[in-house]
């Protein structure tokens, strides 16, 4: 079972400096034009952001650049107050990949949830109990002792969201988290996320799993920010939804339920309604 954490509300002062602070971010690969384009966001501690788009938004591309992955051409990026230096390793912030096999290469699923830690310099002990910690509230503790290559599609991405939680991170962003994943793998993930503590951002085609875990979404095309506000705001434009490659989501679409009614002749006709 899933623990389950309550969850601690966005914070915002002039004290408490952003979790995501980005300044005319911009960014392009060789030969080609910006993948993000003199981009200007502000996510505050403790917000669960969705990011859309259509592929080749830039969003997988802001990832990385967040992670000091990739260098921007020009631009800033704070995280918590402290500038992003490329290559610099950041154990605040963690990114789960689209796909898992891309982050599982560890003979074990402990070997793999541990190396992060071990990598951060904690003595033994202290890597034994973060390990036993998060594979716990990630619901794959019986996994410990697996080869990740033997495991389901939904348990090997708890067991990558466990490896990046173990070093403790206070941001974490989320790449296609529900990609290849069955109804009760995808369901699991979702409560997990509702349960989580840290700051979210989570990009995902999945829009239905957004409404249900985050509480504002950016809507990201062409490398530039075209919206930003409230989930079901955004989302619920179908205009705007079609005009960035992109359809509104079926639980904001109303639906027509037929009822029976009796005529003037006591016959039975059929009406609908919108809900």
């Amino acid at each position: 079972m899933l623990k389950m954490l309550k969850r601690r509300p966005a914070i915002s002062n002039d004290r408490i400096p952003p979790a995501i602070d980005l300044h005319r971010l911009t960014f392009a690969y060789p030969n080609l034009p910006p993948a993000l384009c003199d981009l200007d966001l502000q996510v505050n501690v403790g917000e669960r952001v969705g990011l859309i788009g259509p592929n080749g938004a830039g969003k997988t591309t802001l990832f990385l650049t967040l992670c000091g992955v990739l260098k921007p051409i020009s631009g800033e990026i704070r995280l918590f107050g402290l500038p992003v230096v490329p290559g610099n390793f950041r154990p605040d912030v963690g990114l789960v990949f689209q796909n898992p096999n891309d982050q599982l290469f560890s003979p074990s699923v402990w070997d793999d949830v541990a190396f992060g830690v071990q990598n951060m310099g904690f003595p033994p002990d202290a890597v034994d109990r973060r390990v036993r910690e998060v594979l716990d509230l990630a619901g794959v503790k019986a996994l410990a002792d697996r080869p990740p290559h033997h495991l389901s599609g939904g348990q090997k991405r708890m067991v990558a969201i466990a490896s990046v939680l173990a070093m403790k991170p206070k941001l974490v962003v989320y790449d296609e988290p529900s990609a290849n994943l069955d109804l009760r793998s995808r369901r699991r993930l979702i409560q997990f996320l509702q349960a989580s503590r840290e700051t979210l951002v989570i990009a995902s085609h999945d829009l239905e799993l957004l409404l249900e875990v985050c509480d504002r979404t950016i809507l990201l095309d062409g490398g530039c920010i075209v919206a930003d506000g409230i989930p079901t705001d955004i989302m619920g434009d179908a205009t705007l939804m079609e005009a960035h490659g992109l359809e509104k989501p079926h639980s904001l679409v109303p639906h027509a339920h037929a009822t029976q009614d009796l005529n003037a002749d006591g016959q039975s006709c059929n009406s609908s309604y919108p809900i």
